[in-house]
Protein backbone atom coordinates (compact mmCIF):
# COMPACT_ATOMS: atom_id res chain seq x y z
CA UNK A 1 0.00 0.00 0.00
CA UNK A 2 1.24 3.70 -0.72
CA UNK A 3 0.35 6.11 1.70
CA UNK A 4 1.58 10.19 1.59
CA UNK A 5 2.66 12.19 4.11
CA UNK A 6 3.71 16.12 4.23
CA UNK A 7 7.06 16.87 5.22
CA UNK A 8 7.95 20.16 7.62
CA UNK A 9 11.30 21.38 8.07
CA UNK A 10 13.45 20.24 5.38
CA UNK A 11 15.28 23.07 3.69
CA UNK A 12 17.09 20.87 0.93
CA UNK A 13 17.90 17.98 -1.21
CA UNK A 14 20.63 16.43 1.77
CA UNK A 15 17.02 16.78 4.19
CA UNK A 16 15.39 14.75 1.72
CA UNK A 17 17.74 12.23 1.32
CA UNK A 18 17.66 11.34 5.39
CA UNK A 19 14.33 11.23 5.38
CA UNK A 20 14.38 8.66 2.48
CA UNK A 21 16.66 7.18 4.72
CA UNK A 22 15.37 6.64 7.40
CA UNK A 23 11.95 6.09 6.75
CA UNK A 24 13.49 2.83 4.34
CA UNK A 25 14.53 1.28 7.48
CA UNK A 26 10.96 0.76 9.25
CA UNK A 27 10.47 -2.60 9.16
CA UNK A 28 7.75 -3.45 6.15
CA UNK A 29 8.65 -0.30 4.35
CA UNK A 30 9.67 -1.20 0.71
CA UNK A 31 10.02 2.41 -0.78
CA UNK A 32 10.28 5.59 0.15
CA UNK A 33 10.35 8.75 -2.26
CA UNK A 34 10.73 12.55 -0.89
CA UNK A 35 9.32 14.91 -4.18
CA UNK A 36 11.12 17.98 -2.15
CA UNK A 37 9.77 20.75 -4.46
CA UNK A 38 6.39 19.72 -2.94
CA UNK A 39 7.37 18.86 0.53
CA UNK A 40 6.02 15.03 -0.11
CA UNK A 41 6.90 11.85 1.11
CA UNK A 42 5.57 9.03 -0.76
CA UNK A 43 6.11 5.45 1.46
CA UNK A 44 5.38 1.84 0.00
CA UNK A 45 4.76 -0.17 2.92
CA UNK A 46 3.16 -3.50 3.89
CA UNK A 47 -0.58 -3.11 5.37
CA UNK A 48 0.62 -3.63 9.08
CA UNK A 49 3.40 -0.59 8.93
CA UNK A 50 1.85 2.11 11.46
CA UNK A 51 1.54 5.71 9.86
CA UNK A 52 2.85 6.52 13.54
CA UNK A 53 5.99 4.65 12.94
CA UNK A 54 6.27 6.32 9.90
CA UNK A 55 6.07 9.84 11.57
CA UNK A 56 8.02 9.24 14.87
CA UNK A 57 10.89 8.19 12.54
CA UNK A 58 10.54 11.08 10.50
CA UNK A 59 10.44 13.38 14.06
CA UNK A 60 13.86 11.65 15.14
CA UNK A 61 15.51 12.96 12.24
CA UNK A 62 14.25 16.64 13.09
CA UNK A 63 11.49 16.70 10.46
CA UNK A 64 7.56 16.53 11.11
CA UNK A 65 5.73 14.08 8.54
CA UNK A 66 1.93 15.02 8.83
CA UNK A 67 -0.86 12.31 7.61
Amino acid sequence: MNKVFAVEGMTCEHCARTVERVVKKVPGVQAAVVDFPAKKLTVEMDDGVLAKDIMDKVAKAGYKAIE
